[in-house]
């Protein structure tokens, strides 16, 4: 189990963590979500150790993780951290890269090991090409592959998918995080991406301004829309006016909560429409309140319709 027990940290006289606390059970897979700034990727540094506490203590199995005042090299073994900079080696191939701390003492072992893991992340045939003429998103895949080679205990990822082409990022999920799950490593992923977070984070984690303010199962997170911050980092959120829909207080709802009807007493005004491929984001305003609704149809600007919650 990972342990982090009301920590704080703060960079000069700037408190960028305050009293975070939370649990991860081993194998578990863990999204880190919130506003740029938040925190994010500070926490992700504190838990490998690059840094040291201000307050607080951070334990993985009954053992202190510790920052460099009291290890020489930071970071410990067990746990692996990919940055945002991928931190490849330029001038040395691709399998170089990925089998760096592979032992050569087993060669044949060392090359399966590494082979596995660039058709994992689809860059065998980029195996013996220098890592600096790579593009950015094949770098990330080929740091991906390189933190997963030693099969750590813990893996740390700050926006482990933000370079890769769409058409790959999909497959490219799939491939990862079933290999965590098989391999029980537990993960913390900070992305901005609600498509990394909803189809495989076990928990999410919901940061701003530098404090924890949810935890909790990924889709309960999502569906139980009490906080407009955490819902907006998911999809665009509406906030319905008091008695709309009899509701005794404001409703926070997604856009797919609601559809056009003949007739109700939620009458808006469309705006644009955005096209999505399967359908159409429709933004119109009730008053001087922007609302978001989807449709499969596209509608006129200036036209008026009306809403009702989605059966």
């Amino acid at each position: 189990m990972l342990i982090v027990n009301n920590i704080s940290f703060s960079y000069d006289d700037v408190l960028v963590l305050k009293d975070v606390s939370f649990t991860i059970n081993k194998g578990q897979n863990i999204a880190l979500i919130g506003e740029s700034g938040c925190g994010k990727s500070t926490l992700l540094k504190l838990i490998y150790g690059l840094y040291d506490l201000n307050n607080g203590e951070i334990c993985y199995d009954n053992k202190p993780i510790l920052g460099p005042k009291f290890n020489l090299i930071p970071g410990e073994s067990y746990i692996k951290y990919l940055a945002q900079d991928f931190d490849l080696m330029p001038y040395i191939t691709v399998e170089e890269n990925v089998g760096k701390y592979l032992s050569n003492i087993y060669k044949d072992k060392k090359a399966k090991r590494v082979k596995e893991l660039l058709e994992m992340v689809e860059m065998t045939a980029f195996a013996n090409v220098k890592a600096k003429y790579l593009s950015g998103g094949q770098q990330q895949r080929v740091a991906l592959a390189k933190v997963l080679a030693l099969e750590p205990k813990v893996l740390l990822l700050d926006e482990p998918f933000s370079q890769i082409d769409t058409f790959r990022k999909n497959t490219l999920r799939r491939n990862i995080f079933c290999y965590l799950k098989e391999k029980q490593i537990t993960s913390i992923v900070a992305t901005h991406d609600s498509k990394d977070v909803l189809a495989f984070a076990d928990e999410t984690i919901v940061m701003q301004q530098g404090e924890l303010i949810e935890k909790g199962n990924t889709k309960l997170v999502y569906e139980h829309l009490e906080n407009k911050y955490t819902a907006s980092l998911f999809d665009e959120v509406n906030e319905i006016p008091l008695n709309i829909f009899n509701n005794k207080s404001p409703l926070l709802l997604y856009p797919h909560h609601l559809e056009v009807v003949e007739k109700s007493n939620f009458k808006v005004m469309i705006q644009n429409n955005y096209f999505k491929g399967n359908g159409y984001l429709v933004e119109a305003t009730f008053g001087k309140k922007l609302i978001y609704f989807e449709s499969i149809i596209e509608y006129e600007e200036g036209q008026s319709v009306f809403l009702t919650l989605k059966a």
